[in-house]
């Protein structure tokens, strides 16, 4: 049956009883960048949260209470709900839906009950300052991250916005930058943006060691490599060479069929058990910034190996437990994949992660040993799923000549839960 819902524009809305909460965008101008609307939600709110650099820029026109953001940052918005009944003013830098407040904001307050007038974000004012087109452009926040997250981002000829965290981190980006060879990258500091006191310092990579900028600042990057750059190719099966790892690791050539046969979706979590370096759950959440994944090893050393390697990679929020499987998974969130590498025929592993596994999800088992490749064959035969058998050959030197020399055969079973 279709379905209109009409939606009445917010362009010259005020409160009501059921629109009792107002997110208003603000830039370094203040007041001067607001409409008219904005400016009367703010002077006509009985409460009104931001943060003091957003408080201060509205002073002269607040009339009720001024609330600074608590820290640390409060990400279930108790003191706002508390006010629900009142009208309620929430300052939030630029366009509040774009790596800011109103995302918080709108998982415990239906949209419905909210008008939003967002200004120009960050990314907008750098991309028109520098005449970047902003569809074209890789953004990130960095903000309050490991300033690691970028190094996906790193591939020749393309342009990044990063928000940065305070006036310490275009440097340390620069030096990350000439760590993994891309010395020669333009970059840009915007500080300031829309503000009285803007400005733009531009410069290599190379020459930005040490210096501090002003707390509000954003960071641009025209990526430039040299020929030894650390680039993080898009697609499965990275060189093996790119990880730390001390043999214990998927091959490249394995490790792309077996993320083909995990078939990642946006969103998913994946759950790595005998992660080894890693490389499975690191290819897994590289895919898209949406995945997640729990890497699960007992080796001490191998987990050291996989926190670098997961650094080195950009994405430090990959999760390791400590511990040996089924034990160490109890109590995990359930995955919608599994991949089960090292010591998978131990008792109950497998028995375990056929449970775990959230109806519809993917397991994949890798055997190189005859004892796990039998289990495996058990498997398929009681619940089915696909059976393949992968060789791998690769040219090297026989005496002045060269000749195939084969790897271990790895037998793979890839299953999805009815």
């Amino acid at each position: 049956m279709l379905q209109v819902i009409m939606v009445s524009s917010d362009s010259h809305a005020g409160f009501s009883t059921k629109k009792w909460l107002a997110v208003v965008g603000i830039g370094e101008d203040g007041l001067s960048g607001l409409g008219e609307t904005a400016c009367r939600l703010i002077a006509e709110a009985d409460v009104v949260f931001g943060g003091h650099r957003h408080l201060h820029h509205a002073a002269s026109t607040i009339t009720g209470r001024a609330v600074p953001w608590p820290s640390p940052f409060d990400t279930a918005m108790k003191a706002v709900l508390a006010e629900r009944g009142l009208k309620v003013c929430v300052l939030a830098s630029g366009d509040p839906f774009h790596f800011g407040v109103g995302t918080t904001l709108a998982r415990h307050v239906d949209p419905s009950e909210m008008i939003v007038l967002p200004a120009p974000s960050t990314f907008s004012l750098a991309a028109a300052r520098l005449g970047w087109a902003l569809n074209e452009v890789e953004t990130i926040s960095l903000h309050g991250q490991p300033i690691e997250r970028i190094r996906p981002l790193l591939h020749p000829g393309r342009r990044i916005i990063a928000l940065t965290s305070d006036g310490s981190s275009p440097a340390s980006i620069a030096r990350l930058l000439v760590a993994d060879g891309f010395a020669n990258s333009h970059i840009n500091v915007l500080e300031s943006l829309g503000g009285g006191n803007e400005q733009v310092v531009a410069c290599a990579a190379s020459e930005l060691a040490s210096q501090r900028f002003g707390e509000l600042n954003v960071v641009t990057v025209d990526v430039r490599v040299a020929p030894d750059a650390r680039i993080l190719p898009l697609g499965f099966g990275l060189d093996d060479a790119l990880f730390l790892h001390d043999g214990q690791i998927t091959k490249r050539e394995i490790r792309a069929v077996t993320l083909s046969a995990l078939a990642p979706r946006r969103g998913e979590l994946l759950w790595d058990i005998g992660a080894g370096s890693g490389s499975i759950a690191i290819e897994w959440m590289l895919s898209h910034p949406s995945m997640r994944a729990i890497a699960i090893e007992r080796n001490a050393a191998r987990i050291a190996r996989i926190r670098e390697n997961a650094a080195r990679f950009g994405i430090p929020s990959l999760r390791i437990v400590e511990g040996a499987a089924p034990g160490a998974c109890e109590g995990l969130q359930m995955p919608d994949a599994i991949f089960i590498g090292g010591g998978g025929s131990r008792d109950g592993i497998v028995d375990f992660a056929l449970e775990a596994l959230r109806p519809g999800g993917r397991l994949v088992a890798n055997a190189v040993t005859l004892e796990m490749e039998a289990m495996l064959l058990g498997l398929h035969g009681r619940l089915g799923g696909r059976l393949t058998r992968i060789s791998i050959a690769s040219a090297e030197p026989v005496g002045t000549m060269s000749g195939w020399r084969p790897a271990m055969p790895v037998t793979q079973w890839a299953w999805v839960k009815p």
